[in-house]
């Protein structure tokens, strides 16, 4: 794997374990920004590891389509990625929580977790 590529795969990993403390410690939108970042980072991993080419972004379902694009498929649906994306900024800037319609609660935390860990397990396997 390019040490890059590594960087961000590592990364991503500390994001994962940190929404984990945070969660313990119940701040739940720092706790989704970290899912959120996590998530990101491993999927840019991959764009590293395989040299493709992307923009500045931080949308999970451009990023997504961009390696099914080159026939990389992640498991995450569209659904994942939208509730992925509508963390992103109400979670990093005081503009209320992190999700739209509702505050985060323990309950959201632990499912975002979840699909965190799975699309680090999914990229693991695809860089290695």
């Amino acid at each position: 794997m390019r040490d890059e590529a590594e960087t961000w795969l590592n990364y991503a990993g500390e994001n994962l374990e940190s929404a984990k403390i945070l969660l313990q410690s119940k701040l739940f939108n720092s706790c989704l920004q970290n899912v959120q970042q996590a998530i990101e980072k491993s999927l840019k991993a991959i764009l590293i590891e395989k040299a493709i080419k992307f923009k500045k972004t931080h949308d999970i379902l451009a990023i997504k389509y961009l390696l099914f694009d080159n026939e990389i498929e992640i498991k995450l649906s569209d659904e994942d990625c939208d509730f992925i994306n509508s963390i992103y900024l109400p979670s990093k800037y005081p503009v209320g929580s992190a999700l739209a319609d509702y505050d985060p609660d323990e309950t959201v935390c632990r499912d975002a977790i979840k699909l965190a860990e799975k699309t680090l397990v999914s990229v693991k396997a695809i860089l290695k």
